[in-house]
């Protein structure tokens, strides 16, 4: 393959997906069907704590966020595992049938699966959309200007005094002395050659 940085040309929006007990940042978003109850799919790597919540949960929200989104909401669902840290005590959110979506959003969908598609990598869970609103109608992000500004709103602190190790393509943060040789960011899987170190 020639360059297959093609796909990040595909035009797509950045949200945040929630269930009960979790969620992440997600692109891969699209309406599939219109009508009363449009069907919306997602696709959600097989690696992420929530993709393992969608298996067990039979609902999901989408929160659309917005050009001026604050950075901390997608280093909190973007970069860290629920297996780690509680995203939500950090993350304001609004309960909507028992989900939580995310309150400094433009709005969003609540969905209820009804189908699933398993790949190699990824898991595409198909919702018909139960309940929606908008909170803000000002323009949504896009995965292209997130690529763009990506080093500006990721900006990495780390914990001073501890020799932090930074996936240098999700920013998921490693914190100590060595980084095992076969170390896998359990975010975005990357090994140890795309990892950082920042004393």
């Amino acid at each position: 393959m020639k360059n297959s940085n093609i796909t990040k040309k595909i035009t797509q929006g950045m949200y945040v997906l929630t269930s009960q007990g979790g969620g992440c940042v997600v692109d891969a978003v699209s309406q599939i069907s219109s009508g009363d109850k449009p069907l919306i799919s997602v696709a959600v790597m097989k690696k992420n704590y929530t993709n393992e919540l969608l298996h067990k949960n039979r609902t999901f929200a989408l929160s659309v966020l917005g050009m001026k989104a604050n950075p901390e909401i997608i280093k909190t669902f973007g970069f860290n595992s629920m297996r780690e840290m509680n995203k939500f005590e950090k993350v304001k959110t609004n309960q909507v049938m028992g989900v939580p979506v995310i309150a400094d959003s433009l709005g969003y969908m609540v969905c209820e699966i009804i189908d699933v598609i398993e790949n190699d990598t990824h898991t595409l869970f198909i919702g018909e959309l139960v309940e929606g609103d908008v909170y803000d109608d000002q323009e949504a992000m896009s995965y292209g200007y997130y690529q763009e500004h990506k080093e500006e709103l990721m900006k990495v602190t780390t914990a001073k005094g501890k020799t932090a190790w930074i996936c240098t393509l999700c920013g998921y943060v490693y914190y100590g002395e060595t980084l095992p040789e076969d170390f896998k960011c359990p975010i975005c899987g990357a090994g140890v050659d795309f990892f950082q170190k920042k004393d």
